[in-house]
């Protein structure tokens, strides 16, 4: 990565970590996936009980795998015939691992859900968040964000799953109403009101959608 790109990202990750702290959450660095892998197990004690949605950094950093191959009581839905179980298990987990379709370069978190199981889930159950978040998805404001949320993340997430809905189709949002689609829930996080309970690790690296 060119060395003016890699200044910028981390001169905007102190400002975006700045505002995490405002808002009652946690900010971290990592100047590579390795090092946010790092990060996020040394957050994590053994034995701990975790789970994640779909989120797709977790899984480019190894941390997924990371978690599966250790001394960790991780809940992989994917394991479950049940889905349902699966994710009823998450509000109670120790660790709710997930990604971002967008935040602020203040501190802002927004997510987009088409079942809320993974929008829930962060907001209200599971002791602590962690979230695993490429520079990429830093935005100037909520309405930038709310943007690249609709128009970047969601196309690539429907036509990832096969889905039937105008924006497969044409790359962009139309604010439908499909039956398909994945724009059901959206979940602005602008305060946690519990200290230490949400923590963000940005990674200097292209990450999720």
């Amino acid at each position: 990565m060119d060395a003016n790109v890699i200044k910028r990202n981390e001169l905007l990750a102190q400002k975006t970590i700045e505002g995490l702290k405002s808002r009652n959450m946690e900010g971290y660095y990592a100047a590579s996936r390795e090092e946010a892998l790092k990060i996020a197990l040394d957050m994590i004690p053994e034995g701990s009980s975790i789970s994640m949605g779909g989120g797709m950094s977790v899984h480019e950093i190894g941390l997924s795998d990371a978690l599966k191959n250790g001394n960790y009581n991780f809940i992989d839905r994917d394991e479950y015939e049940d889905k349902r179980k699966a994710m009823l298990l998450a509000y109670d987990a120790d660790y709710y691992l997930a990604s971002c379709n967008a935040m602020t370069d203040d501190g802002v978190l927004v997510n987009i859900d088409g079942n809320s199981n993974r929008v829930s889930a962060i907001a209200q159950g599971p002791k602590h968040v962690i979230f695993i978040v490429g520079m990429n998805k830093i935005c100037n404001d909520v309405d930038s964000a709310m943007k690249r949320a609709r128009n970047v993340a969601a196309p690539i997430n429907v036509q990832r799953f096969g889905l039937n809905t105008p924006c497969s189709k044409k790359g962009t949002c139309f604010n439908c109403k499909s039956p398909d689609t994945i724009c059901c829930q959206i979940l602005i996080t602008r305060f946690s009101r519990h200290p230490g309970r949400i923590s963000v690790i940005l990674v200097n690296d292209n990450l999720g959608f």
